[in-house]
This record gives structure tokens, C-alpha cells and sequence, in this order.
């Protein structure tokens, strides 16, 4: 058997000088991505890494809200009988929402008066009768206070005559007991007068509370019998109306809900990772876009929803001409003073808390790539947090075309 070898070193050969092409072109393809090209310093916009001081700003955004709500509830039992104002209106204290009707409201009122004028005659002949009894018990004492005086006339003189022998000793006993009976039952009938008095005035006093708890319960009926005319109770705007004409309502039951239109709170939304920086009484400034309202944080929910935690501020300068309730409204609040932080002007395209490779100028005109970490975003300006260093020269033009080269050569 023969087995011709001659033909593989061709194959070999062939392999060889691919391998050798590829790694050829390798070389050049790496050589021109390290650098070579160039760009003109004309077509690129620069910005300068600049370290000072800074106030750290959180930017958010919120809508403003009533500082006071109050909640209309029916006073009674009722129905719906007449609306006169729809939500969006603007009510004063005295503006009546709606009213209701309670046939059997009117009908305690009027039978709560009734009684009320029975319990007030009754106490007047009270008075007269306890009148009357305290003249006949006058009139007892005047009498008895007479008969005593006419017993100790007699005693005295029953004493004369028994000195002259004209008059027995029997006679004068008797004279003398009687004036003292006169004296014991004088005594009695004063000690009952007193305790009628004492009587007659916890009776009166009673017959008042009757007219008095009576008078009460027809004050809360006609109170109750007014408010089923349901006012707004404060200055600002209907916000809502729970109830239709004719629909019937019970004790309590939620009926419109007034908010007022001066008076107003921002309630914003914070970012959830920057929450916790936020503290009670931190300086906010809100945008209405007519204006802008100083204000600080009054209080902070625990409650994430949807990434966002919902804080309130109460506003401490004057509001805008449209300052009003449900209004969007973007704020900045205050994190905290750095005396020096190292940031640059925000470029299209360069975002907080995030990373970038960007285009480093260097003294000889050369553009080099490095990756930069930046940190928080306020006023426009971006913190850093690596890969940078003051007074350092960075392009802030778009360079995606150029991102596969490392260096550039700047032509001035």
C-alpha cells in the first residue's frame, strides 16, 4: 500500500498564512482603536470639574392640598330635599350646602314645646300654692304668738291679785301653764316653719331642673331641627358631595367634605432611597410656575408606595396668584451644605447615581476615555463621586460615535 503524505504541508501552509493575515489585521484593527483618531475641538463642547461649596438640593415633585378639611354629616335622620351649591364652589362659614327634611324632627320639636310650656305652669301654680302655705303658716305663728301674749297678760296679772289674797293658787298654776303650753307650741310651729322652708326650697329647686332638662331637650331638637340646613362651616371650596337629591340619610352619615382654598400644606413625593436623608424642618422651596414659595418639612410618612414616600410641608412665604388645591407643584429640599464638593455642569445624557465613560481632556490636547461615578444631581449640578478631580476638562458633547477609541487627538 502506498500513502502519499506530500499533500498536507499545502493545507498546513495555507493555515499558517491565515493565522498570520488575522493576527496581522488584529494588530492594525487594535492599533487603530488605541488612538490615531482624531476630532475637532470646534465640533465638542467642554466642562470644567469645579470644587466649592454647595447646598444639596432633593428634586420632587407634589400637588397642594387643604391645611383644613371638615367633614359635613347629617345632624338627623332625613332626606335629601334641596342642593344648592355643587363641588368646585367657593362657600363662606355661612353658605348652605343642601337641606334636609325629617317630618318626625318637627313633629319632637313641637311636642318637646308643649311639654316645655306645661313644666313652666306647673312650676308658676307650684309657686303660688307654696306661696299660700307659707302665709298659713305665718298666719299660725301670728296666732299663737298672740294667744302666748294673752297668757302671760293673764299670768301677771293672776300673780297681782294672789299678792292682794284676792285670786287662788290654783288660778295662778293654771295661768302659768298655759303660758308655758303657749310657749312650747309657739316653739313647735316655728320649728316646722323653718323645715317647710327647707322643704319648699328643694321642691322648687326640683320643679326647675324638670324645666330646665326639658328646656334642654328642646334647644338639641330645634339645634338639631336648624342644622338639617348642613353649612360649610369654613372659607374655601366644596370638594366633594356624597349625596343625591331625594336620597335618604341616617344619623352621622357622611354627606360633603369642605376644604379650605387659603390655607393650604404641600404634600410631596420623595424618592425612597433619599427619604431617610430628609429631615423634620428641612428647608423646601416650591415651583407653581407663577412662583415660587419658601416652606419646610413638617412631617414624613414611614408608608413606601410605588418607590415614593409621602412628606408634608407647610408653607411659610405668601402663595402664588395660582396657588390653589389639587395644584402640581415641583419643590427642591434642602439634604445639606458641602463646603467642598467636586462636581460638574449637567450635560444631555449624564444621569445621578450612575456610571459613564467619558472623554478626559489632558494638557497635550489629548482626549482620554475614563469611567466616571457620579453621585447626587442638584441645581443642575452633579456630584462625583469618582474618576474625576478638580479643574479637570471633560467633554460634555455627545461622543457615542467615538466610544470604541480610548484616545483621541484634539485638533484645535
Amino acid at each position: 500500500m502506498n500513502i502519499e503524505l506530500g499533500q498536507a504541508k499545502p493545507i498546513k501552509r495555507i493555515i499558517a498564512v491565515t493565522v498570520f493575515l488575522l493576527m496581522i489585521a488584529y494588530a492594525l484593527y487594535s492599533a487603530l482603536m488605541q488612538g490615531g483618531k482624531s476630532v475637532a475641538a470646534a465640533q465638542l463642547e467642554f466642562s470644567q470639574v469645579v470644587q466649592g461649596p454647595l447646598d444639596i438640593y432633593v428634586n420632587t415633585f407634589g400637588e397642594f392640598v387643604s391645611a383644613k378639611e371638615r367633614l359635613l354629616t347629617a345632624p338627623a335622620l332625613g332626606k335629601v330635599a334641596e342642593i344648592m351649591v355643587r363641588p368646585g364652589a367657593t362657600v363662606s362659614p355661612e353658605t348652605v350646602i343642601l337641606r334636609l327634611v325629617n317630618p318626625q324632627l318637627e313633629q319632637q320639636v313641637s311636642q318637646a314645646k308643649g311639654t316645655l310650656a306645661q313644666r313652666k305652669a306647673a312650676q308658676t301654680a307650684f309657686k303660688f300654692e307654696q306661696e299660700n302655705a307659707l302665709l298659713d303658716y305665718q298666719g299660725r305663728i301670728e296666732d299663737l304668738k298672740a294667744k302666748l301674749e294673752q297668757a302671760e297678760l293673764e299670768l301677771a296679772v293672776n300673780e297681782k291679785l294672789l299678792a292682794m289674797g284676792t285670786v287662788s293658787k290654783i288660778k295662778l298654776q293654771r295661768a302659768k301653764l298655759t303660758a308655758k303650753q303657749s310657749i312650747s307650741r309657739l316653739s313647735f310651729e316655728k320649728r316646722r316653719f323653718k323645715k317647710f322652708i327647707e322643704m319648699q326650697s328643694y321642691q322648687l329647686t326640683q320643679k326647675k331642673i324638670e324645666v330646665q332638662q326639658q328646656q334642654d331637650k328642646v334647644t338639641l331638637l330645634i339645634a338639631q331641627l336648624a342644622q338639617m340646613s348642613i353649612t360649610a362651616g369654613l372659607n374655601g371650596t366644596l370638594q366633594t358631595l356624597e349625596v343625591a337629591l331625594g336620597q335618604s340619610v341616617n344619623l352621622g352619615q357622611s354627606i360633603a367634605k369642605v376644604g379650605s382654598i387659603k390655607d393650604l400644606i404641600a404634600k410631596l413625593r420623595l424618592p425612597q432611597r433619599q427619604a431617610d436623608q430628609i429631615t423634620l424642618g428641612a428647608r423646601v422651596m416650591i415651583n407653581t410656575q407663577k412662583g415660587k414659595i419658601a416652606a419646610h418639612i413638617s412631617r414624613i410618612e414611614t408608608l413606601v408606595n410605588n418607590g415614593s414616600v409621602l412628606a408634608e410641608a407647610i408653607l411659610d412665604g405668601e402663595l402664588t396668584s395660582n396657588a390653589r388645591p389639587a395644584l402640581p407643584i415641583s419643590a427642591k429640599i434642602f439634604l445639606e451644605h458641602q463646603p467642598k464638593a467636586t462636581y460638574v455642569k449637567q450635560s444631555p445624557g449624564l444621569r445621578a447615581n450612575s456610571k459613564h465613560k467619558l472623554f478626559v481632556r489632558t494638557s497635550d490636547n489629548q482626549l482620554v476615555q475614563r469611567e466616571v461615578i457620579f453621585g447626587q444631581l442638584s441645581d443642575n449640578k452633579l456630584l462625583i463621586a469618582s474618576g474625576l478631580v478638580p479643574n479637570e476638562i471633560i467633554v460634555s458633547s455627545d461622543m457615542k460615535d467615538y466610544q470604541q477609541y480610548s484616545n483621541l487627538e484634539l485638533v484645535l
